[in-house]
């Protein structure tokens, strides 16, 4: 059995993370991985990349912002990929943000089922949710869907 090559090509890499190679690049101008450039240029990632952007979609699936992800992914030691531990940190980090996201969408849930529970599905002439419109006052958007 041959050993496997210690650097992945953006190329291989998309294709083994299932990530667009315009994803990745993304990726990298974030801060989020990195790589090398040969002397032609291209890039040259490490294979613990792998492993970075596994961590970085599921986090991402979660909803967790990239922003936020960049700031978790501080703590790994350079060239280092995340571990079972460092799930366990990030997923500590997390859980306050992630109990909060999950209160504003049961939030949302409860009271988009008010807003249309009339069926009339007019936000902004509803005598009962939006009585003389007083919800323009608080801007474009669905004001009492998202409260910040």
């Amino acid at each position: 059995m041959s050993e496997l090559p210690a650097e992945l090509t953006i190329g291989e890499l998309s294709r083994r993370s299932g990530v667009a190679t315009s994803a990745l690049r993304f990726y990298e101008r974030q801060g989020l991985i990195s790589s090398r450039r040969t002397s032609g240029n291209q890039r040259r990632y490490p294979r613990s990349t792998l492993r970075l952007v596994a961590f970085i979609r599921a986090s991402h699936h979660l909803g967790i912002p990239l922003e936020v992800i960049g700031g978790v992914l501080d703590f790994l030691p350079e060239g280092a990929a995340p571990d079972h531990a460092f799930w366990r940190r990030a997923s500590a980090c997390w859980s306050a943000e992630l109990n909060k996201r999950i209160e504003q969408l049961e939030c949302m849930r409860d009271r988009f089922t008010e807003c249309i529970g009339c069926g009339c599905l007019s936000f902004d002439q509803c005598v009962l949710v939006n009585p003389g419109d007083f919800l323009a006052a608080k801007g474009p958007g669905p004001a009492r869907l998202i409260t910040d």
